[in-house]
């Protein structure tokens, strides 16, 4: 199997205009743009995309569309999350079956897990599919924090290959790889650039759904020529969108984002709400500075 490394983004899902149905049109142009911009995966059902406010109709409506776009261009991976694990492995064997590249997992964020229980939780996963588990530490959303030592332990499964590490500590992508080794890759979640120059070999990145060209790029000057002068400089270019994903209002902001550019695809499920108007006005300043505005009309 090939590694996975590069900039993967995590989707947004497409609804309608009243919210009462994916957007399948707009769900394929999408995936379509995204590779074509150069984007190394894909990663739909995410936080992003709005996991846990979709039906399992839809949820299998998103796998089939970004699989069969995809066409294996890119990787796709999908998120399977679940607080049940019975559930979990059933959504992992569901987007086996229906041609995913990997799985996103994130720990189960009410139950309040002890290692022992995240062990388990992951070991039966591991288990059920043959497909490469991409473990998610987000202890902001998730209620978990899956610190180096868990990692270290949890690397110990087969298939539990990867880590997305969405913390603003950047000395964790170091400690991983300590105490990891190659048993366990790291794709940064939040930190992107920072995380590269320590050894990170991925990006699971939102703002890629705005800007997938460069946030592949990002990855490349890094990792592929170590050109630290000309990384840093897209970086800086990138900030405005970085931080408009940032905190709770990622999922509102990349929405908005793509309807200026020309691609609408809903406002966010409740109890999310769309962005507001003076916000949304501040970001489409900052889209027109990029020269974004209108470009996927």
């Amino acid at each position: 199997m090939t590694a996975l490394r590069g900039t993967y983004t995590v989707l947004i899902t497409p609804f309608t205009a009243d919210g009462g149905a994916v957007d399948v049109p707009a769900l394929k142009k999408l995936v379509n743009w995204q590779i074509e911009q150069g984007i190394h995966g894909l990663i739909p059902l995410g936080s992003t995309g709005e996991f846990l406010s979709m039906t399992p109709e839809e949820r299998a409506q998103v796998i089939e569309i970004c699989v069969t776009e995809a066409a294996g261009r890119v990787p796709v991976l999908i998120g399977t999350g679940a607080e049940w694990t019975r559930d979990a492995v059933a959504l992992a064997k569901e987007a086996e079956g229906m041609g995913a590249d990997g799985v996103m997992v994130i720990p189960p964020y009410y139950s309040s897990p002890t290692p022992d229980e995240l062990f388990e939780h992951y070991r039966r996963i591991g288990e059920a599919i043959s497909l490469p588990v991409m473990i998610y530490n987000n202890p902001a959303t998730a209620n978990v924090d899956l610190t180096p030592p868990i990692v270290a332990r949890l690397s110990e499964i087969d298939n539990v290959l990867y880590i997305k590490e969405s913390t603003l500590e950047v000395t964790r992508v170091r400690d991983i790889i300590e105490l990891c080794g190659d048993r366990m890759t790291v794709f940064a979640g939040i930190l992107g650039y920072e995380s590269f120059w320590l050894g990170a070999q991925g990006w699971v990145a939102v703002c890629s759904n705005l800007i997938p060209r460069d946030s592949a790029r990002l990855f490349e000057l890094v990792a592929d020529h170590g050109d630290k002068e000309q990384a840093l400089a897209l970086y800086k270019k990138m900030l405005p969108i970085v931080r408009w994903v940032g905190g709770h209002r990622y999922v509102a902001a990349s929405k908005t984002g793509l309807g200026m550019m020309g691609l609408a695809v809903g406002d966010p499920r409740a109890p999310r709400l769309p962005l507001p108007e003076a916000d949304a006005a501040a970001l489409r300043a900052d889209l027109a500075a990029y020269g974004l505005i209108d470009s996927l009309a």
